[in-house]
C-alpha cells in the first residue's frame, strides 16, 4: 500500500507539525506533499528528512518569509500536486491540505486542526486585526475570503472520513462542510515532563505574544493584582507593548529555551491561558507538570482542563473576569498535581498513535463504524442499530 501525507506547508515544528511526525511514525514510507518546505537541515528529523514534494509556490519571489501571502494561489496550489499513485492520503490540514485531489479508488482521510479560521467564523477578527476591515484592500480581502469559503467547501466532498482535533472543531466541521467528524486529541509529549510537588509564589503564561493569545490582557490584569507575581515567556509582534505596560511585579522573560520554560511551568503555582483556541497544546504541557491552570472557558480547553479539578475557568476575556478567576483559585485548596497529571496522561503521543492507526485500519477493513463504536463507548439507540456520539474515548 502506497500512503502519501499532505500537509499545509513545513516550516516550523509546531503543533500541525507534529500530528505529521506521528503518521510517519505510524507510515515511515509514506511521501510528503506540501505547498511550502522551508525547514532548515538540522530541523528536519521529525519528517525522518525526507525530500518533500512541494507546490510551484516553493519557488515564488519571497516566499520563504512571505508564503502567507500567497493565499489566493493556495487552492490552485494544492490541486496541482499529484498524489493519484497512492492508494491512502492522509492530510493533516488547518488550510487547504485537506483541498488534495483524490479519486474513488483511494481513501482520504483528513485530521482537521480546524477549517481556515480566516475565512469563517473569525473572518471579521482577522479583517480587524490586520486593518482590513475598510478600504478599497479590504474590499478585495473580503473578496479573496468569499472565493476562499465557495472553493473550501466544494472540497470537502473530496474527503472520506473527518477527524478533528476536538469536540470544539468537529462543531466547526459539521457547521461549515455539513459533515460529521470522529475526534481523536492531538498528540502531546506528557513524557517530556515530570510532574513536581514543589510549587513557588507566582504564575506563569507562556506563548507567542500575537494578539489572539490575549497575553497582554493577563499582564493588564495583574497589574492590578500586584501582590501577585506574573512571568511572561515568550517572544512576539506584542512584546514591546506588552512590557511597556507590565508592572514591577510582572517578569517579562521574553524567549526562553525550553528547559528553562518546562522549569518555570513545574514551580509555577498555576498557568494562566486566555486564548480561545482550537485545542490548546500548552496548557496540557502545564498539567503534565502538575501544575493548574486558570483559563478562558471556550474551545478546546473545556475539553482538556477538568473544571475544579485540574484548573478553573473564566467567563470572558476581560480583567475583570481573569482577576475573579485568579482570585476563586487562590481561595480553593482541592486541586492536586497528581491530578493535573493524570488528566495531561490522557493525551499522550502513544494514546494518539494507537487511536489513529486503529481508525486508519478499521476504515480500510471497512469497519468504520464498528471501529467508532469500541472508541467511542457511549452509544445512541436508533431505529437501525447504533450511532456514536463521537465523544473522545
Amino acid at each position: 500500500m502506497k500512503v502519501a501525507i499532505v500537509c499545509d506547508w513545513l516550516v516550523v515544528y509546531a503543533g500541525a507539525e507534529r500530528v505529521v511526525e506521528q503518521i510517519l511514525n505510524i507510515f515511515p514510507d509514506a511521501d510528503i506533499f506540501a505547498l511550502v518546505d522551508f525547514l532548515p537541515e538540522g530541523q528536519r528529523g521529525f519528517i525522518k528528512n525526507k525530500q518533500t514534494h512541494t507546490s510551484f509556490l516553493q519557488k515564488l519571489p519571497g516566499a520563504r518569509k512571505h508564503y502567507r501571502s500567497y493565499l489566493p494561489l493556495m487552492p490552485l496550489a494544492i490541486e496541482q500536486l499529484d498524489v493519484t499513485g497512492y492508494d491512502l492520503v492522509i492530510s493533516s490540514s488547518h488550510c487547504v491540505a485537506k483541498g488534495i485531489l483524490t479519486g474513488p479508488n483511494q481513501l482520504h482521510i483528513s485530521y482537521v486542526h480546524s477549517p481556515i479560521r480566516y475565512a469563517w467564523d473569525l473572518t471579521h477578527q482577522y479583517l480587524r486585526e490586520a486593518g482590513l476591515d475598510h478600504g478599497a484592500k479590504g474590499a478585495l480581502a473580503k473578496l479573496i475570503l468569499h472565493y476562499m469559503r465557495i472553493w473550501d467547501t466544494r472540497t470537502a466532498n473530496g474527503v472520506d472520513h473527518f477527524i478533528a482535533n476536538s469536540r470544539f472543531i468537529a462543531r466547526r466541521i459539521k457547521k461549515v462542510y455539513g459533515r460529521e467528524a470522529d475526534v481523536i486529541y492531538p498528540p502531546v509529549d506528557v513524557a517530556a515532563f515530570a510532574c513536581c510537588e514543589d510549587k513557588q509564589d507566582y504564575y506563569l503564561t507562556a506563548s507567542r505574544l500575537v494578539p489572539y493569545k490575549k497575553v497582554k490582557l493577563i499582564v493588564e490584569a495583574f497589574n492590578e493584582m500586584p501582590e501577585r507575581h506574573l512571568i511572561v515567556i515568550g517572544d512576539g509582534p506584542d512584546f514591546e507593548k506588552t512590557k511597556a505596560i507590565a508592572g514591577p511585579n510582572i517578569t517579562m522573560m521574553g524567549y526562553q529555551p525550553f528547559e528553562v520554560l518546562r522549569d518555570k511551568m513545574q514551580h509555577a503555582k498555576a498557568f494562566v491561558f486566555a486564548a480561545e483556541e482550537d485545542f490548546g497544546i500548552t496548557p496540557v504541557e502545564a498539567q503534565a507538570c502538575g501544575t493548574p491552570v486558570i483559563a478562558y472557558g471556550k474551545g478546546g480547553a473545556l475539553e482538556t482542563i477538568k473544571d475544579g479539578e485540574t484548573g478553573c475557568f473564566f467567563p470572558e476575556q476581560t480583567k475583570e473576569s481573569i482577576i475573579e478567576a485568579v482570585k476563586n483559585f487562590d481561595a480553593q485548596q482541592a486541586i492536586t498535581p497528581a491530578a493535573c497529571r493524570e488528566n495531561a496522561e490522557r493525551f499522550s503521543i502513544m494514546r494518539f498513535r494507537e487511536q489513529l492507526k486503529d481508525y486508519i485500519e478499521m476504515s480500510l477493513g471497512g469497519g468504520h463504524e464498528e471501529y467508532l463504536r469500541s472508541l467511542y463507548p457511549h452509544l445512541i439507540p436508533n431505529d437501525s442499530g447504533y450511532t456514536a456520539d463521537r465523544r473522545c474515548a
